[in-house]
């Protein structure tokens, strides 16, 4: 059948199925050239599953699966296996009625035979179980090898072990036994009643720990002595102002819708101050470019006037030649000079050394002197010096306690633990058009855990906390449905 020709099924077959024009013998053979082509990947799943359900591939695993059934039934390939093991010369009828003959001790193997469970439960593969490596491994056998030899080259040479030395040295001069204490050598204990409050064996558990006696006599762990001391003096539930009541008097009512006027106050100056920080410049205050050219030009027009009054240029000629004439004489001097430097670092006499050295011991005795005179009189000053360390005692002291009393008053303040700071929570107040008489028309107002919440945090129990933001991983991505698509209206 030529190449592009179609089949049956109206499909186009490849050249070479084409032009091969062979024609399977089994029944479900179909012409080639009538064969659909499959397509598809074949490092996929998808393909393996294909290729596993194609003719060949069920050839292969069935070829596969009858040679591992025979290597579990016979131990190998039925094919290689000699003829010993597949025939047996078959010798009569009259060796298999010898055989039915039973006896006594044939009968007593057949009381031994196995269970059914046990025979289902055996392993009948004549595959031989793979060798386990790893327990014929032993840790550390190179190092383990190594050693060995060092001590058997070493034994050679009359070294021995430690062990093994102690060994001998045991069986040299073995250890004295021991004589077991005979009737006579054990003191007699009195008699106690096991049970009773009083015995011998309860005398040095009296005034002991509970918890000690209960925990079968084992001392529990001491605690460290901060986990005694509280965090914060602040109590642990505050008690609201009478004017949170939910029938309050004036007074009180007033007094704490003030407190709140106060904290909103104060709330709403601190964003003002915020707008008036991050508000823009107005008109007038923009710089122009007018405003800009004299602040870069600032300063520079009064140097230039200096620079143009008159006469100071003539003046300035002759000192600038003077300062150059001064400068040679200088230049000239600082070369003379050298010479007299050099000759200045030559070598010490005798004598210029000796003088030196007694100038330095003078120094030397003048400064002790010096000491001692004022030692002696710092004896005249003690009375002073008392002062002074009794001032300085009285000024730390007075420090201890200023120090002391900020801790106080810093003790009920929630401290700085982490890098937020904490934030009083706001005041649960009702207006005088919102209170009722009566608790079944009271409303609700706070919140108990949120309360409980910022008291743990008043408290230094836990650092102050932020919601955490939602941060999404992922871009979303919006994808119209195929269904959606299709609609067209």
């Amino acid at each position: 059948m030529a190449a592009g020709s179609r089949g049956g099924n109206g499909k186009l077959c490849s050249k070479s199925e084409a032009d091969s024009g062979f024609l399977g013998l089994r029944p479900t053979s179909v012409d080639p050239a009538l064969r659909r082509r499959r397509r598809g990947p074949r490092n996929k799943k998808r393909g393996w599953r294909r290729l596993a359900q194609e003719p060949l591939g069920l050839e292969v695993d069935q070829f596969l699966e009858d040679v591992r059934l025979q290597e579990r039934t016979s131990g190998g390939l039925v094919s290689e296996a000699p003829d010993e093991k597949l025939f047996f010369l078959d010798t009569g009828s009259r060796d298999r009625e010898l055989n039915k003959k039973s006896t006594k001790s044939q009968k007593r193997s057949l009381l031994k035979k196995p269970l059914r469970i046990d025979l289902i439960l055996e392993n009948t593969s004549k595959i031989p179980a793979p060798k386990d490596i790893l327990a014929h491994q032993v840790p550390n056998a190179r190092k383990l090898k190594r050693k060995e030899q060092l001590w058997e080259k070493l034994a050679k040479q009359g070294e021995v072990p430690r062990d093994v030395r102690r060994a001998q040295a045991r069986l040299l001069n073995p250890p004295v036994v021991k004589a077991k204490p005979g009737p006579q050598d054990i003191v007699e204990r009195p008699f106690y009643d096991l049970w009773a409050k009083n015995n011998s064996l309860e005398r040095p558990l009296a005034g002991q720990d509970t918890f000690f006696l209960e925990q079968t006599k084992k001392k529990g762990v001491k605690r460290p002595p901060h986990l005694h001391t509280k965090p914060s003096q602040a109590p642990a539930v505050e008690v609201t102002p009478a004017g949170a009541s939910y029938n309050p008097t004036f007074e009180d009512h007033q007094n704490l819708l003030r407190e709140a006027h106060e904290v909103e106050l104060q709330r709403q100056k601190e964003a003002e101050k915020l707008e008036r920080q991050l508000a823009l410049p107005t008109a007038e205050q923009v710089a122009t470019q007018e405003s800009m050219f004299k602040e870069m030009c600032q300063g520079l027009l009064e140097d230039s006037d200096e620079e143009g009054e008159p006469g100071e240029g003539q003046d300035k000629v002759p000192e600038a030649g003077g300062d150059q004439i001064g400068g040679d004489q200088s230049g000239g001097a600082k070369a003379s000079a050298m010479p007299a430097r050099l000759a200045a670092v030559e070598k010490k006499t005798e004598r210029q050394r000796q003088r030196e050295k007694a100038a330095r011991m003078l120094r030397v005795q003048q400064a002790a002197v010096r000491a001692a005179r004022l030692r002696h009189q710092e004896l005249f000053r003690l009375r002073g010096i008392k002062a002074q360390v009794a001032q300085r005692l009285a000024e730390l002291a007075r420090r201890r306690e200023r120090r002391r009393a900020q801790r106080l008053a810093e003790a009920d303040r929630p401290r700085r633990l982490g890098r937020l700071k904490y934030q009083a929570p706001d005041i649960d107040v009702q207006l005088s058009s919102e209170l009722s008489g009566s608790l079944r028309t009271l409303k609700p107002e706070g919140n108990i855990l949120r309360d409980r919440f910022k008291s743990f945090q008043r408290r230094n129990m836990i650092e102050p906390r932020e919601r955490a933001k939602f941060k999404r991983k992922y871009k979303v991505k919006l994808v119209e449905k195929r269904a959606f698509r299709e609609i067209q209206l």
